[in-house]
């Protein structure tokens, strides 16, 4: 891992909503995001607070997480609580695409992508926890994370990969041929293989400094933005090498602590080698839990799942 420099902030921007989980950039240099109270948002000007606006683009009557802007401008949504979504960005149309998985319910759908032939690629966190208990399942380590795969005609989902942890963040690779997949319960970046004889094999990709959440990939060409959600935690390397029952009684107590993020927030950008092209961190950041991060014109944009607003900071000179 190369040396980290500074994360400089520059504003805040305030959303009105608590939780914009992730944000991706379009094209025109808005910023697209997701909020606890289910709405869609759409931020223009993030560059100056002053002129800063925002729109609401639907309402996806549950808790929208992982966003994938579509060619036509449509979102793929990852709710938390009604599965994969399509929402029309002019009309505010909601079309559920997956809420089952063989006959279960999909819970706690993460992230996807959408290559492009049509296919959709999507992360469930955990199978034995809710969102809002997202931590039982850090703490338990489940390994019950997986990737799963929707046809361009649509149907039933594939199951791709199984026992992830914690399953988070997609990125494409610049070729299409493998996916960069963020398990946050192992504090590390896998690459699983889309072509080739080792299509649907996982490998480790990178060991990360932190905790990975969203995923962004710059441009085809452009690095793989990592938020991370939060530094490493020796005693949480130490309790996962425990028996699972010792985890399972550590996990129901985690629920029912207060959790209070680590000051110390970050970011890394990674070539599609898996070799850290940034590592930019911040300690006692007033602005916590960096659940996703996209750059726009010269700033990078990041996203919280406990904040009320944005974090705009200075983004670092290309290497």
């Amino acid at each position: 891992m190369d040396r980290a420099t500074a994360l400089v902030p520059l504003h805040y921007v305030a959303l009105g909503a608590r939780g914009p989980e992730d944000v991706v950039a379009d094209p025109h240099g808005r910023v697209l995001t997701g909020v606890a109270d289910g709405r869609v948002l759409r931020v223009h000007h993030l560059g100056d607070p002053r002129t800063a606006r925002t729109e609401v683009l639907a309402d996806t009557g549950g808790r929208p997480l992982g966003l994938e802007l579509l060619p036509d401008g449509d979102l793929l949504v990852c709710d938390a609580e009604r599965g994969l979504l399509r929402v029309g960005t002019q009309d505010g149309t909601v079309r559920v695409l997956v809420d089952t998985v063989a006959g279960e319910p999909l819970r706690f759908c993460s992230n996807a992508v959408a290559l492009p032939d049509g296919t959709v690629y999507f992360t469930v966190s955990s199978r034995r926890y809710p969102l809002g208990e997202w931590i039982a399942d850090i703490v338990e380590h489940t390994g019950t994370g997986r990737l799963l795969r929707l046809a361009p005609e649509g149907g039933e989902p594939d199951v791709v990969l199984d026992g992830l942890q914690f399953a988070n963040g997609l990125a494409p690779s610049a070729d299409g041929s493998f996916l960069v997949i963020a398990e946050s319960g192992s504090r590390r970046l896998t690459r699983c293989a889309l072509t080739g004889p080792r299509a649907g094999h996982a490998e480790p990709f990178a060991d990360l400094p932190g905790m990975p959440d969203n995923l962004w990939r710059e441009g085809p060409d452009g690095p793989v933005w990592v938020a991370l959600a939060g530094p490493r935690v020796p005693p949480l390397d130490l309790l996962h090498r425990t028996p699972p029952a010792v985890r399972r009684t550590a996990a129901r107590a985690a629920v029912h602590a207060p959790y209070r993020p680590s000051g110390t927030v970050g970011v890394v950008a990674v070539d599609d080698a898996g070799r850290t092209v940034h590592h930019l961190t911040r300690r006692r950041s007033g602005f916590r839990m960096v659940t996703s991060v996209c750059a726009v014109g010269d700033h990078l944009v990041l996203g919280s799942l406990r904040e009320p607003g944005v974090a705009v900071c200075a983004r670092p000179a290309v290497r």
